[in-house]
């Protein structure tokens, strides 16, 4: 069988006159495990075919092959098994971009075990809070940084953790991860999981309120299939990257199921500040084929210029994780000669919306729905609204077992009714669709600005706002107001070559007042250093109304 339609063992898919991909239906066994049935049987066929391209900041690189891979997850496996990890436990992974990572979450699944992959941002709170909730038994993290730190602090109070394992480094009380992986057998007999019991869990980082756990089951991996082959439009010969620490959703996305599943390369540049001319370098250097990134990535590419890198390697270049700008599409296309393509998602669920490969996208719209769920936008009664009406994204579900959806917030069942009832699961993100179909990107259900009888969504200002030379960053939120009672106001980070002024403030909203309908103008500016963030990056809009009403 060719890598080419690997995948096909896991799909049905049919294509339209324009070869556009229309249906898609997944072909799963009962007991379906992403690292036997598609790591191992890839290693199988072809040992030799490179799976991962891994550099990091100082200069090192590695290769490593399907069959190494399978080699290292099944050693990690058998260390971690020595360790007291079994089917069912929650572990814990804080390895950055490490390739340690990739070892250590096929481990998981070949195990039965959970894989809960988190950032290195965490503190002691935050350690404390989620090995309580989820009942964490053992964690795999990084020497670099505090992280350790924070965990033993956090294990003064919790007792649970049966193993603490540590990547780069060692220190007393802790499993020396390369040591004891390289002393344990590389013979590891299947273990029996099915394909519809949990195999991942992440804590979101919701704007508000403590993190809800999103798990998701053994199959969620081949909800990735149109995620890397019909979106991202990897290459079995190429080289994906996807702009992504691996303690978010994004890596899963993009450095690891549907990737692999279509037998393409996966670039990781393991960094730990980011800095587009580095990786524009990267892209440059490992004539990266295929390209992924928040429109915050290329926004930051645009500002900081372009020219003078040899980016013809890029045959394809796709973005989600917030709203993509207009004007960022259009840069990019001048620069490039791509059109970025976007796509739409959560953490609990795979690719939504999206402009699927053979696609125009129109400049700023997430595109359509994806075929492997029924997307409506709902008014509040979950009816249905019609073209150009803002309503809420849902999918609509049924009892049959929907691919690529999560299976329920864990240890919440009446957060999980609340998000999913009545055939509906509630995203809580805002939209409207046009007249032919695609998806143009409001807020969040809660960001709505309701302001002199209007109903505002903040990307829309915002997408004009970031047009403008002097904004780098900007938030824009409703805040209170003596006598419309709430006001659009714009919170900004300035470009390096602009200074806060009340004459730049005049300019801005001028600006806006010419470039949209002149009741969406920011009344009030702001000019700030930084943005209240989410550990994820998502800007806390919540945080900027809570100061407001103080």
């Amino acid at each position: 069988m060719g890598m080419e339609s690997f995948f096909q063992r896991f799909c049905d898919v049919s294509f339209d006159e324009n070869g556009v991909l229309k249906d898609f239906k997944v072909k799963f066994e009962e007991n379906y495990n992403f690292a036997y049935d598609v790591m191992d049987e890839i290693a199988r066929q072809e040992p030799d075919r490179r799976a991962m391209i891994w550099c990091n900041e100082e200069g090192e690189e590695k290769i490593f092959t399907f069959a190494d891979l399978k080699r290292m997850s099944d050693k990690t496996a058998n260390m971690l098994r020595s360790h007291g990890v079994k089917k069912g436990d929650m572990v814990m992974l804080v390895l950055k971009r490490h390739y340690e990572f990739w070892f250590t979450i096929l481990a998981l699944h070949k195990l039965g075990a959970v894989a809960i992959p988190a950032t290195n941002l965490l503190t002691k709170k935050d350690f404390e809070y989620r090995f309580e909730a989820a009942d964490v038994k053992a964690i795999v993290c990084t020497a670099d940084g505090e992280v350790a730190d924070h965990v033993d602090a956090a294990c003064e109070e919790y007792k649970g953790l049966t193993a603490k394992v540590m990547v780069h480094g060692c220190r007393e009380g802790w499993i020396d991860f390369s040591k004891e992986v390289a002393e344990a057998s590389e013979q590891l007999d299947r273990v029996s999981t099915k394909a519809l019991e949990p195999m991942l869990l992440y804590f979101t980082s919701g704007t508000t309120g403590y993190p809800k756990m999103v798990i998701h089951d053994h199959t969620y991996s081949l909800g990735h299939i149109i995620t890397a082959k019909y979106w991202h439009n990897v290459d079995p010969n190429g080289i994906h990257l996807s702009v992504s620490d691996t303690g978010w959703g994004k890596a899963a996305w993009g450095k690891l199921y549907g990737q692999w599943i279509a037998a393409t390369t996966v670039f990781v540049y393991d960094f730990d500040k980011f800095n587009p001319k580095d990786m524009l370098h990267m892209i440059e250097k490992y004539r990266i084929t295929t390209f992924c990134a928040p429109p915050t990535i290329y926004r930051f590419f645009i500002k900081e210029g372009m020219e003078g890198y040899d980016l013809s390697s890029l045959k394809y270049a796709t973005t989600a994780g917030e709203a993509l700008n207009a004007e960022v599409y259009n840069r990019f296309l001048e620069y490039t000669g791509l059109k970025l393509m976007e796509g739409f998602g959560q953490t609990e669920t795979t690719l939504v919306l999206t402009n699927l490969v053979g696609t125009t996208p129109h400049p700023g719209s997430m595109g359509k729905p994806s075929p492997m769920y029924h997307v409506a936008v709902v008014d509040e009664e979950g009816a249905e609204v019609p073209p150009g009406t803002v309503g809420e994204i849902c999918i609509r579900t049924t009892d049959e077992k929907q691919v690529g959806l999560f299976m329920e917030y864990y240890r919440n069942e009446e957060r999980t009714k609340e998000a999913w009832h009545d055939g509906l699961y509630h995203t809580g993100d805002t939209a409207w669709v046009d007249e032919d179909g695609f998806f143009w990107y409001v807020g969040r259900t809660d960001d709505v600005i309701k302001a002199s009888g209007y109903r505002i969504g903040p990307f829309e200002i915002e997408s004009v706002l970031m047009e403008h030379p002097a904004v780098l960053e900007c938030a824009v939120t409703g805040a209170p107001d003596p006598i419309r009672g709430t006001v659009v106001k714009a919170t900004i980070i300035l470009t390096k070559n602009y200074q806060p002024s009340d004459e730049l403030k005049k300019e801005l909203q001028t600006y806006v007042k010419e470039q949209t309908a002149p009741y969406k103008y920011p009344r009030i500016v702001e000019f700030v250093t930084e943005l209240p963030k989410t550990i994820s990056g998502k800007i806390r809009r919540v945080e900027i109304r809570s100061n407001d009403n103080k």
